[in-house]
């Protein structure tokens, strides 16, 4: 009846006789639990949903693009909100969908159970963004990014899902994903205003300070923040029936071969399996490189690209209370970290391209990407890069101009290739650069312009090193710590001691550690094509519910 009520007092549709134009479509009741944040049941819920599959362009909708917060922007605010002492509320809306106002006319049979005995042949006319319309999530952004403007907020170009607010010095800055919100500020009684009427227009709940926000785990400490996912990591490798595996000190071995292989029975299997891991890379950059490498094997997967998929689940068995600390500090300076391989791939011989970029010492985005065409210099490979993290670097710096924090000289951009580094900076052409296509050169135009300086850095001080290939035990763990990848301030082993040692860390000080003998005779646990099919036939079912996860 909860739900019934909330459509009637929204005034979501309106009964009206049938007429031979119109396209009507169904409806039916979905029953679903909704969890609280701890992964406890909160309670049961029955939500009216419109069958949207019927729905025809055109007539019943138009646009159904519907913008959502990038990860980047939302550590960017955690990252100013921490720096700047300011407090930080998460929100949340009942109902969202119901607030949204439909343009089109949508017509609908009268919900199951409460038809109408005065009308039974009416149908319903939507004024609403009833659930599984196409164009709902449109309707719904439109509708709360309206108030949010009316109220005084200016929607940043570039990121669509953060509003900033400016009056009489002070600030307010606004995330939104859907119908979960996050607000930050320089005045506390501003943002006490804002909640208040957002109360007065929706059905608004003031969660206090965010601790679980889109899957990602925020605990907040003296001196930072800690984000992590791992009761998602914990999910994964139960769907996956490898919570008691043995942990492995890094993602992949050093060196990959023999893939080759034959086919692995189960290639969905594998892509669902996969396709979850992407989601950990949120808070966990250590192992972007791995889940990019057997992203690349999802058209067609063989045994040997499962043992490394296993593999990483494996080393996050032995890192599994591992995230990404957002430390205080007052340096609101933007840099970066480039690099790349060259020819890593060995079915294509394309390169890598790996890049990281921080505010103070705090990381903002990265990524481990392969590139387009192949380079026929490890120069021309690592001058792709500086373009590809020069264009990001544009899109943070015009981020912090929407925050307030615009840079005040150019952003430093290192790379640890110094010919590409004299490339960038002058624009000689000779036999071995003259091919390199224009749009590369969008770098050498920043570094022109005096947005972006590049900077030569020996190869040891590269930290972008780690998204562009697997690394020896001891580098990794070297840079995983550089990154702020590590335990929380209050994460208890909980039984995981011995895992952090087999992973090559002290639970204290969760440096590198030499591995004791009895973790060097552990035998390798390697799965046949028989045991590997038996296995993900027991466990398909298990797991698709997982694959199907929606932070939102």
């Amino acid at each position: 009846m909860d739900e019934m009520n909330t459509i009637y007092m929204l005034n979501t549709f309106t009964l009206v006789p049938p007429t031979d134009d119109m396209n009507i479509l169904g409806c039916r009741w979905v029953f679903t639990p909704k969890m609280k944040p701890e992964g406890e049941l909160d309670k049961l819920k029955a939500r009216l949903v419109a069958k949207g599959y019927d729905q025809e362009e055109g007539i019943d909708y138009l646009e159904t693009y519907s913008p959502v917060v990038r990860t980047a922007t939302i550590r960017m605010i955690l990252d100013v909100a921490t720096a700047k002492d300011w407090k930080l509320k998460q929100l949340d809306v009942s109902s969202a969908f119901l607030h949204g106002e439909l343009k089109e006319p949508v017509y609908m049979t009268q919900p199951p159970g409460f038809v109408d005995p005065a009308k039974p042949n009416y149908v319903c006319k939507l004024t609403k963004a009833l659930y599984g319309l196409k164009q709902a999530p449109r309707a719904w952004f439109d509708t709360f990014s309206n108030y949010l403007i009316d109220f005084g907020f200016q929607c940043s170009k570039s990121d669509p899902s953060l509003f900033t607010y400016w009056k009489n010095g002070k600030s307010l800055v606004f995330l939104l994903y859907v119908d979960d919100m996050m607000v930050t500020g320089s005045d506390d009684n501003l943002v006490q205003d804002l909640l208040k009427a957002l109360n007065r227009r929706f059905f608004m709940k003031d969660l206090g300070h965010p601790k679980y926000f889109l899957g990602i785990e925020i605990q907040a400490y003296e001196g930072g923040m800690f984000l992590h996912q791992s009761s998602y990591a914990r999910d994964i490798l139960h769907a996956a029936s490898m919570t008691d595996c043995n942990p492995m000190p890094t993602p992949l071995p050093q060196n990959i071969e023999n893939l080759n292989s034959e086919l692995f029975p189960e290639p969905t299997y594998f892509r669902s399996l996969a396709g979850t891991l992407q989601y950990l890379t949120i808070t966990r950059p250590d192992i972007q490189f791995a889940v990019n490498f057997v992203y690349q094997r999802m058209h067609q997967p063989t045994i040997a690209d499962f043992s490394l998929l296993k593999r990483i689940l494996r080393y996050i068995k032995g890192t599994i209370n591992m995230g990404l600390h957002i430390h205080k500090h007052n340096d609101m300076t933007l840099t970066a970290y480039c690099d790349s391989d060259y020819g890593g791939c060995k079915e294509t011989r394309r390169s890598t391209t790996g890049f990281c970029t921080m505010m103070g010492p705090n990381l903002l985005s990265w990524s481990a990407k392969r590139q387009q065409t192949v380079s026929k210099s490890s120069t021309e490979s690592e001058y792709r890069a500086l373009t590809a993290t020069a264009q990001e670097l544009t899109w943070l710096s015009a981020l912090l101009r929407d925050l307030g924090i615009p840079q005040s000289k150019s952003t430093l951009l290192q790379c640890d290739n110094l010919s590409a580094v004299y490339l960038s900076a002058n624009p000689a052409l000779h036999n071995r650069s003259k091919h390199f296509d224009t749009d590369w050169h969008y770098i050498r135009e920043q570094v022109a312009l005096g947005l972006i300086e590049t900077k030569h850095i020996p190869a040891t001080e590269q930290l972008a090193d780690i998204f562009t290939k697997p690394l020896p035990k001891r580098p990794f763990f070297e840079l995983r710590s550089k990154l702020s990848v590590g335990e929380g301030p209050t994460m208890s082993l909980r039984g995981d001691e011995s895992e952090q040692v087999k992973c090559g860390l002290s639970p204290v000080t969760q440096k590198p550690i030499k591995p004791t003998s009895s973790t060097q005779n552990k035998t390798k646990q390697r799965a046949t094509p028989a045991s590997t099919e038996k296995q993900t036939l027991e466990i398909r079912n298990r797991f698709e519910s997982l694959a199907c996860f929606n932070p939102g």
